[in-house]
């Protein structure tokens, strides 16, 4: 089986136009109640049919990665995350040597794990096997923005100009398309 958050070859984003709204910020041409998050921040439309077709590994579906990080779920398996007086168990990929005090203060895309979950992750996955993956226990983690990509005014519709990571209360918000919700990790103890 797949990861809860793993998009599925059935997947598909949905055929939805981006339109210049009046307040020169973006929109859907069509909304659904859930386009937009409690920050009012698009989200890209992707259908939902999980378990459809074949698992696309290292693609990630924007609404389950959604779920599990406002709910604090499980990744493999959609299920509560792993909480004790330490924190949330997350499992990330190694990057000390890149990032002084890691993971401490880092904006992370993906959600915590479970502990039955993550020793089969870390056994299972070559991604993490190929990189390197450290359980870290978090004692804050607030959601701090979103990943997505930024559009620009176009002639016709809005145009795609970059993709990268926008914290909320950043003006440009406006203009972003969302596919992944982002928290900072803090008091981060190094598990296994």
């Amino acid at each position: 089986m797949a990861p809860y958050v793993t998009s599925w070859s059935a997947e598909y984003d949905l055929p939805c136009a981006l339109v210049e709204r009046p307040d020169r910020s973006i929109g859907h041409a069509t909304e659904l109640p859930g386009d937009r998050d409690r920050q009012g921040v698009l989200w890209k439309q992707v259908a939902s049919h999980r378990g459809q077709g074949r698992p696309e590994f290292g693609k990630v579906h924007p609404l389950r990665q959604r779920r599990a990080m406002e709910r604090l779920l499980c990744q493999v398996c959609g299920n509560p995350a792993d909480q004790n007086s330490d924190g949330v168990l997350w499992l990330q990929v190694d990057h000390h040597d890149d990032w002084p005090g890691w993971p401490e203060r880092m904006a992370s895309t993906e959600p915590p794990i479970c502990r039955p979950c993550a020793a089969l992750s870390t056994r299972l996955c070559p991604a993490l096997r190929r990189s390197g993956a450290s359980a870290v226990r978090v004692r804050e983690f607030p959601i701090v923005g979103v990943r997505g990509a930024l559009y620009r005014p176009g002639a016709l519709a809005p145009i795609a100009a970059q993709a990268g990571n926008f914290a909320y209360g950043d003006p440009a918000l406006r203009r972003v398309q969302a596919s992944a919700l982002l928290r900072e990790l803090r008091g981060c103890i190094r598990e296994f």
